[in-house]
């Protein structure tokens, strides 16, 4: 089967790429020049684990190409998946669907033969029908159908995901696009990975409903750690407690300074915005929301008693700043909050980050970056453990301590204990809803 991915950002390349090790002829089409070059050199323009490997062998297989034309992209392909960004929209918050819109379009007046139109790309309730409206509207002649099929990537671990996904929605309007899709992703029915097909809308509310839920349980526990710290629990304890429960699961309950990156920001707005338009309003998602940027401000209170009071003339040594770690994604990543805090505070910030410098030096101006956690923790006041990377798990703790000009360290991860910071010789400590310490 022949597909053409329009759109080569996190979600279009992970997905023509996966496409194309099922057995498919998969052809990517963007409209930025240098992207394009750089993929036919071999090159990805994103981190992703495993995905240079993969992308280099499907090419080399003949089932992988990218180009500029999306005439030659669409010419007897059998589905078009439109994988374009959906921003979050100034001043309203709803999903900006232009890119869709007219990437829809577009495939109207290149397509001559029957196409299942997919829309891969996160979009509001009742997009997929409004995405037909515009490809019937620009060609009235052209025989296709529309099909939503939401992506439940993880950054990070987006190839295992694709290959042995939780489930594979899909939305139809009719059998013979069911076929089709179901023809896709023969490859996962065979193995007897869970396919949920169903109406359209139903697919586009399964995207939005499954990540405010996710963020939801983030936000829940980092309100609970707030509390623990009140009352001297231990939320790492707490967490596994719940997590033990089967109807709670354990799977993002881990207390850190507020979820990032490029799903759940944006659609839990867009989530909100859509229950503001049907005047059925998304209270609890709402709520999170709300909550969560309170809690990435409440990690700069704690930045600040550790500083004592103040950050002017302090050196803050920061490790991590991507949203999450095995991504170079620095989208609505709680560093965007805390690192100018500390900037605009008067601190010197010196920042380390194994994929997020490249993004980190336009998004967080003044800070100096190094690449190597000794390195920037050389005569700082204060340690911050801001993204959980493998690199930071086992670090020297007594040789950091020792190298600092006051051994303070926030772990805003709870990567390490509170005894395992006083063994090293750090003086003061404070984590996400445990007990901290501060060396009378």
């Amino acid at each position: 089967m022949k597909i053409a991915m329009i759109g080569t950002g996190y979600v279009g390349l992970v997905s023509g790429v996966c496409f194309s090790d099922f057995g498919h002829e998969v052809v990517c089409v963007d409209k930025d020049p240098k992207k394009i070059e750089m993929l036919e050199r071999g090159e990805v323009p994103i981190y992703e684990p495993g995905l240079d490997t993969l992308m280099a062998k499907n090419v080399e297989a003949g089932r992988l190409s990218f180009t500029l034309d999306l005439h030659e992209a669409i010419d007897g392909a059998q589905a078009v998946f439109i994988a374009v960004g959906t921003p979050t929209r100034r001043g309203d918050g709803h999903a900006d669907l232009t890119y869709v819109m007219a990437a829809a379009e577009e495939i109207a007046k290149a397509a001559s033969d029957y196409v299942v139109v997919v829309t891969k790309s996160t979009v509001p309730v009742g997009t997929n029908r409004q995405v037909k409206q515009t490809i019937s509207k620009a060609n009235p002649d052209l025989e296709f159908d529309v099909a939503s099929n939401p992506e439940f990537l993880r950054e990070g671990a987006a190839i295992d995901d694709f290959m042995k996904p939780d489930r594979v929605v899909v939305g139809v309007q009719n059998d013979r696009a069911a076929e089709v899709m179901a023809e896709i992703y023969r490859p996962l029915y065979l193995r007897e990975f869970p396919i949920v097909t169903t109406d359209l809308e139903s697919a586009e509310m399964i995207k939005y409903a499954a990540n405010a839920f996710l963020a939801t349980k983030i936000t829940f526990i980092n309100e609970i750690a707030a509390l623990c710290e009140k009352v001297g629990a231990d939320v790492k304890s707490v967490s596994k407690g719940m997590g033990m429960d089967g109807r709670i699961g354990n799977k993002f309950l881990h207390a850190g300074p507020g979820y990032g990156g490029s799903c759940f920001p944006k659609d839990t707005k867009a989530l909100a915005r859509i229950g503001q338009e049907y005047a059925s309003p998304m209270q609890i998602t709402e709520a999170v929301i709300k909550v969560n940027e309170e809690v990435k401000r409440r990690m700069i209170d704690k930045l600040l008693d550790l500083c004592g009071g103040s950050f002017n003339g302090k050196t803050v040594a920061v490790l991590g700043v991507t949203f999450k770690p095995n991504t170079d994604d620095m989208r609505d990543a709680p560093s965007l909050t805390i690192v100018p805090a500390l900037v605009g505070g008067g601190a010197k910030v010196r920042a380390v980050d194994p994929q997020g410098q490249h993004e980190g030096e336009e998004m967080l101006p003044g800070v100096n970056w190094v690449d190597d956690p000794y390195k920037a923790s050389q005569n700082a006041d204060l340690l911050v453990i801001l993204t959980e990377w493998n690199e930071f798990r086992a670090l020297d703790l007594s040789k950091i301590a020792g190298k600092m000009a006051t051994a303070h360290m926030a772990d805003l991860r709870n990567v390490y204990s509170p005894k395992d910071a006083k063994r090293a010789g750090f003086a003061a400590y404070e984590s996400i809803g445990r007990e901290g310490f501060t060396a009378e």
